[in-house]
């Protein structure tokens, strides 16, 4: 996996935009994710492109359309690589801290 492209691509908020539409609704062609945004086709296809890259998403051609689907593999391995170990931390410290406040209350 490739750390770098997937903050890059996830860096932008149009682009997180997309994921959260394809998130609500997996498999929709560019004329659907352009529906209702202040982006021009070109500039939603290059979005794509990037998470495509990124590997955030896949498309699968269906006869004359094209559909986009989201792939949470790669955000997951953030969350397990980058945030996970740090709340890991977190929550053993606050364990120990409720541990030596129970003990102290208890006396």
């Amino acid at each position: 996996m490739d750390d770098d492209a997937v903050f890059k691509a996830l860096a932008d908020a149009s682009r997180r935009q997309l994921l959260d539409r394809l998130h609500e609704r997996n498999g929709q062609t560019l004329s659907a994710l352009c529906e209702d945004l202040d982006m021009s086709r070109q500039a939603v296809a290059k979005h794509l492109a990037i998470l495509e890259e990124a590997n955030l998403i896949s498309s699968e051609k269906h006869g004359r359309e094209k559909l986009h689907f989201i792939n949470a593999v790669p955000i997951n391995g953030i969350a397990e690589r980058w945030i996970n170990k740090f709340e890991q931390r977190h929550l053993n410290t606050l364990s120990a801290l409720k541990k030596v406040l129970e003990g102290e209350g208890g006396q």
